[in-house]
């Protein structure tokens, strides 16, 4: 029988060449019973997974599990996120929802002809507590593990990355710059890991995770120091006194230049930005008009008509706290 208590949810891809706006972390939840519940996986012990036994071309099967390996290592050196994660073995499995094991492993889906790889999961629907997940890589792609990327060819470790970024809770980040290509975008250059959109074959610059996506991981799966150690910034973005719902919002640090964002996501426009090193920053407003809107936020009312905005002086964040209060007024485009 199975348990009311649980549901499977496909709700992450990595695409070549599709639309894409530019924003920031934003973590995979839900709203039951007018409460936000953030997916995570239990706290007090490492997140078990196991990792398919076939390669696919240019990439053999130890050469996949050393890659996926070090996408997972990646993520669980970051020194503000207590995440941590077990290796179970492998499987000649296909990655399938709502059987008990969290696995990554190639499958060949010559049909998804934009799709790299993506995530899905099995959730305590009450709680938001992940209870697996599973990744597919698209066999039907030249992939690459050479240290320094190979022509012609997709970075694996790269992908990966991406992927466990997903498997953790963290959605699409649109920190980024893209051109149209095609049908689609290429990506010039982006501002983290978790942006929706692939480098070009034979860049492994996704395999170094930056900020923003420092900042969401450490949001969700928080170290001991992490909340004393950084601070956040919140508020509303407003057009004409009304709020403003689907607004891009990022905090740009004038010291480092660390970009750590966010959206607002109701209709009193209200933000937080949080994971933000102490000292001075600037925030910029902007609209998702860029591209596919569901990359970012399932919902159809999102507001794309106004212009860019700062806020209209500098902001100081205090470590372990908030500056509330900030209101960015926009003007309609």
């Amino acid at each position: 029988m199975s348990d009311p208590r649980r549901g499977a949810l496909l709700v992450a891809m990595i695409a070549v060449l599709s639309a894409v706006p530019t924003s920031a972390y934003l973590k995979f939840g839900y709203t039951i019973s007018g409460q936000s519940v953030v997916l995570r996986w239990p706290e007090g012990r490492p997140v078990p997974y196991a990792v398919g036994t076939r390669g696919a071309a240019g990439v053999s099967a130890n050469e996949f599990r050393d890659a996926v390996a070090r996408a997972f290592a990646t993520w669980e050196a970051v020194p503000t996120s207590s995440i941590r994660f077990a290796q179970t073995g492998v499987s000649d499995r296909e990655p399938s929802d709502n059987d008990g094991v969290t696995l990554l492993a190639f499958a060949n889906r010559p049909e998804l002809d934009r799709t790299l790889g993506a995530t899905s999961y099995t959730v305590d629907v009450v709680s938001g507590t992940l209870l697996e997940a599973d990744v597919f890589f698209n066999a039907a792609f030249q992939w690459s593990v050479s240290p320094g990327g190979q022509a012609g060819r997709f970075d694996l470790e790269s992908i990966a990355t991406h992927e466990v970024g997903h498997l953790l809770g963290l959605g699409h980040s649109a920190l980024g710059e893209t051109e149209v290509a095609g049908s689609g975008r290429r990506v010039l250059s982006a501002g983290a890991v978790m942006f929706p959109i692939a480098f070009a074959p034979g860049n492994i610059d996704g395999r170094s995770l930056q900020p923003d996506d420092i900042a969401g991981v450490s949001d969700i799966y928080p170290d001991a120091g992490f909340r004393q150690a950084t601070g956040s910034v919140s508020g509303r973005v407003t057009k004409n006194g009304l709020g403003v719902f689907g607004a891009h919002v990022v905090a740009m640090h004038l010291r480092t230049g660390a970009l750590v964002g966010g959206f607002t996501l109701d209709q009193a426009g209200t933000f937080v930005v949080a994971g933000i090193e102490p000292g001075p920053v600037v925030l910029r407003v902007e609209p998702l008009d860029d591209g596919d809107l569901a990359s970012f936020i399932d919902v159809p009312r999102v507001d794309l008509d106004f212009r860019v905005a700062f806020s209209p002086r500098t902001v100081f964040v205090p470590r372990g706290g908030n500056t509330p209060d900030q209101i960015i007024e926009v003007l309609p485009k």
